[in-house]
C-alpha cells in the first residue's frame, strides 16, 4: 500500500505540474478559407521566385508567426521532457520493485514464459500509462488547446486515449511476447531476429490500419459528390492509384489541422481526405495536397521508409544488446532482475532504446524529410497547382515554424520547412508561367 500511495502522490504532483506548464497563449488565428495568391506570385516577365515566396510568408501576421514559432520551438523541449519523464517512470518501476512484482504475478498465473510476458506487459501498460498521464494530458490536450489546434472536450479526448490504450492492450502483449521469445531462443543473435520480425509486423499493421484501426477513431465515408471528387478521382487514375476507395473522414471533431493520406497496400489502398481540408481550403489546395500524398504512394515511400526505419530500429536493438548485459550486471541484483529474458527488465531495455532514438532524432528526421521533399516535387508535377501547394504550406505554417536555421531544420524537422516548400512551388511556377490557376483572375489585378 505504501508503494501505491507513493505512485498516486506522483501522479497528483504530475497533474499539478501539467497545469503549471500550460502556456498562456491565445489560439493561433487561422488563415482565411480559400486560395490567396499574392500579387508577387502572379506570372509575368518580372516574376521572381524569392519575391513570390516572401509575399506568401507575409500572409502570416506577426501574431500568427510568433504563435507558430512558440508552438514548434516548444516541441523541441517537449522531446526532452518526454525522454526524461519516461526515464523517471522506468526508474520508479525498477527502483520500487514494482516491475519485479508484476513479473511474479505473471509467474503465479502461468508457468509458460510467453504468457508470463504477456501478463507482465498488460500490467506495465496500465501502470505506465497512469504514471505518464500528467505529461500525456499536458502535451496532448492542454497544449493543443492553448494553441487553438484541438477541438475535443476533455471527455472526448479521454475516450480516444482509452481506445488507444485498449488497442495497445490487445496488440503489444503479443508483440513483446514474440520479442522475448526471440531473446530466449536465439541468444546473442536476438537483435537480428527482432529486427526482421519488426519489419514484418510493421508491414502487417500498415496493411490492416486503414481497415481495422483508423475507423476506431474517425468515421470514414465515400468522398462527397461534386467537382472536387471528380478531379480527385481523375488525379488518382492518372497516377495509377486505385480509385475504388476514396473517402473523407471527420478529423474536425479532434483537430483544426488539414491533412490527407494514401495508405495501405495489397488490396487495402485508400485515398483519404480530412474534412478540414475539404471545408476550409480551395480546390487547388486539395489537389496539391493529394498530389503530394499520391507521390508517396507512387514513389513507394511506404515500403522504403519501413526498410530504412527498420534498419535504424535494428541499430537500436544492437545498442540495447551491447548495453543491456552491462546494465544488468550493475543494477540487476538491486532490482531483482534475472537476465535479458526476464520481462521485469523491460523498463531498463526500453530506457536504453529511448536514449538511442533521442540521439538518433536528426537521422530519423532526415530520412523522412528526404521522402517528403521527393513527394513535394512529385505532387507539383502531378497536380500542377503551385499556388495551391504554397497556400497549403502556409496553412501548415500556422503551427510549424516557417523559416528555421539550417541546423535547426536538420535536427528537428521531419518535413521540409514551410519556407522551403513555398519556394519550391514558386520555382516550379517560374518555369510554368502558363499555369491556369496562377493566371486565373489576373485581369483583376490592382
Amino acid at each position: 500500500m505504501k508503494r501505491l500511495r507513493q505512485l498516486l502522490v506522483l501522479v497528483v504532483l504530475g497533474f499539478l505540474l501539467a497545469g503549471s506548464l500550460l502556456a498562456v497563449a491565445a489560439p493561433a488565428t487561422e488563415l482565411p478559407p480559400g486560395l490567396q495568391i499574392p500579387e508577387a506570385a502572379r506570372p509575368g516577365p518580372d516574376f521572381n521566385a524569392d519575391r513570390a515566396t516572401d509575399a506568401y510568408v507575409n500572409l502570416l501576421s506577426a501574431e500568427q508567426r510568433a504563435q507558430s514559432d512558440a508552438y514548434f520551438e516548444g516541441g523541441y523541449w517537449l522531446q526532452l521532457w518526454d525522454l526524461l519523464y519516461g526515464l523517471a517512470v522506468a526508474w520508479i518501476l525498477l527502483r520500487s520493485g514494482l516491475s519485479r512484482k508484476m513479473r511474479d504475478i505473471g509467474r503465479r498465473m502461468s508457468k509458460r514464459p510467453s504468457l508470463v510476458t504477456m501478463i507482465y506487459v498488460v500490467q506495465w501498460l496500465l501502470i505506465g500509462s497512469l504514471l505518464m498521464l500528467p505529461l500525456t494530458i499536458y502535451s496532448g490536450f492542454f497544449r493543443e488547446h492553448a494553441y487553438g489546434l484541438a477541438t475535443q472536450t476533455f471527455g472526448e479526448w479521454s475516450v480516444d486515449q482509452l481506445k488507444e490504450l485498449l488497442i495497445s492492450l490487445i496488440i503489444l502483449p503479443v508483440v513483446i511476447a514474440l520479442l522475448y521469445g526471440a531473446v530466449r531462443k536465439t541468444g546473442e543473435r536476438w537483435w537480428i531476429w527482432a529486427t526482421g520480425g519488426a519489419f514484418v509486423l510493421i508491414l502487417f499493421f500498415m496493411m490492416i490500419a486503414p481497415v481495422f484501426l483508423d475507423p476506431v477513431f474517425n468515421d470514414y465515408k465515400p468522398l462527397r459528390q461534386g467537382e472536387v471528387r471528380e478531379q480527385v478521382l481523375s488525379l488518382a487514375r492518372a497516377n495509377m492509384i486505385p480509385d475504388n476507395n476514396v473517402v473523407e473522414f471527420d478529423a474536425s471533431k479532434q483537430t483544426t489541422r488539414i491533412s490527407a493520406n494514401v495508405s495501405g497496400f495489397l488490396g487495402t489502398t485508400r485515398v483519404a481526405l480530412n474534412d478540414n481540408l475539404l471545408d476550409r481550403t480551395s480546390k487547388p489546395e486539395i489537389l496539391a495536397v493529394l498530389g503530394h500524398e499520391m507521390g508517396h504512394y507512387v514513389l513507394n515511400h511506404g515500403l522504403r521508409l519501413v526498410i530504412y526505419m527498420t534498419l535504424i530500429l535494428g541499430l537500436g536493438f544492437w545498442v540495447v544488446h551491447r548495453s543491456f548485459d552491462r546494465a544488468l550486471l550493475r543494477w540487476g541484483p538491486r532490482f531483482g532482475l534475472e537476465g535479458r529474458a526476464d520481462p521485469a527488465a523491460l523498463p531498463l531495455a526500453l530506457a536504453i532504446l529511448s536514449l538511442f532514438f533521442f540521439f538518433a532524432t536528426p537521422l530519423t528526421n532526415s530520412v523522412v524529410r528526404q521522402a517528403e521533399a521527393e513527394a513535394d516535387a512529385y505532387g507539383l508535377n502531378a497536380a500542377q497547382e503551385p499556388n495551391g501547394f504554397a497556400m497549403a504550406a502556409m496553412r501548415l505554417s500556422t503551427y510549424r515554424k516557417i523559416k528555421p536555421g539550417v541546423l535547426e531544420e536538420i535536427i528537428f524537422y521531419d518535413h521540409p520547412s514551410g519556407y522551403a516548400r513555398v519556394h519550391r512551388s514558386m520555382l516550379w511556377l517560374q518555369e510554368h508561367q502558363d499555369n491556369a490557376t496562377a493566371n486565373a483572375g489576373a485581369q483583376h489585378r490592382q
